[in-house]
């Protein structure tokens, strides 16, 4: 079984990877909706993040349901009810919130496919579409009735009145957010509001930008979290465990080589790799580099 990750974040997907190839599926890793389009005929399940850089992934979900059934879940740190309502409706079979353990992932893949059938637009011969097939069209919540409740017979005056009746359905419960407009992944660290700064490197934690002598320069959402931890102790060491903890989770079931992934894309922005000490068996530690300055 062929399952194919759209993940922009390397870490993350690479962690993606090694799990599920443990656990006996074939993956394709793409990083952006419109690669994803072009390999759907080659799987059996996708792994959709909804913060990809090209496309949202509502509308990549939406794309996929008009030329295929193939199993579809989506995985985000956005865990709002609307998030998830929104991701079912455009043809998602299934909403994974992040962070998530992998046994749990690696069960609902397997009890997905478990219920998946056949379908006239994904069988066995990966097929397209018939050209008469009517396109998915997705019901937004906006648009869905409200049920209007039958009439109720008043009761004789004589009797007791009967509890009011439980509403259909019970509210949802507020969850906040742990993650900013840009979210593409689970996020338990919220740095501070105050904008952070060591030499010619300032981090705006409100509008999330990092600069460098002025210049905003790019960087993922796990890599400007991991310089905002970074940046609040400047030159102390901190612990790899830590980082893991606090810019992944605590029950992060991935490689930490995801970390050494980061630190040295970090390193690469930032124009010098003396940015980010590697404090060898501990962790890492931010120091300003003398040509910083210059």
């Amino acid at each position: 079984m062929n399952v194919l990750i759209v993940e922009d974040d390397e870490g993350m997907a690479e962690a993606l990877q090694e799990t599920l190839s443990v656990h006996g599926f074939r993956t394709r890793r793409v990083a952006t909706g419109a690669e994803a389009m072009d390999h759907l005929a080659q799987v059996g399940l996708v792994l959709l993040d909804l913060g990809l850089p090209d496309l949202d992934g509502h509308e990549v979900c939406r794309r996929i349901r008009e030329v295929s059934c193939v199993p579809v879940i989506t995985l985000s740190g956005r865990t709002e009810e609307l998030d998830r309502v929104m991701a079912l409706h455009m043809g998602a079979d299934d909403f994974v919130p992040k962070p998530f353990s992998r046994h749990e992932l690696v069960a609902r893949i397997r009890s997905l496919l478990r219920r998946a059938g056949g379908c006239a637009l994904h069988g066995a011969s990966q097929a397209p579409a018939s050209a008469g097939a009517p396109p998915y069209q997705p019901v937004l919540p906006s648009l869905i009735p409200a049920q209007t409740p039958a009439p109720v017979m008043a009761a004789p005056t004589t009797a007791t009145p009967s509890p009011a009746a439980p509403p259909l359905l019970e509210p949802a419960p507020t969850v906040r957010s742990q993650t900013t407009a840009d979210d593409m992944g689970g996020q338990p660290h919220r740095p501070a509001q105050a904008p952070l700064q060591a030499g010619p490197v300032r981090l705006d934690p409100r509008t999330r930008k990092v600069f460098v002598h002025g210049e905003e320069i790019r960087v993922t959402r796990k890599e400007f979290d991991l310089l905002a931890m970074l940046l609040q102790e400047p030159g102390t060491v901190v612990e790899r465990q830590r980082i893991m903890s606090r810019v992944w989770d605590e029950n992060w079931y991935g490689s930490t080589r995801t970390l050494d992934v980061h630190v040295g894309s970090l390193r690469t922005k930032l124009g010098n790799t003396q940015w980010i000490e590697t404090v060898r068996g501990v962790g890492y530690r931010l120091a300003v580099p003398m040509t910083a300055h210059v």
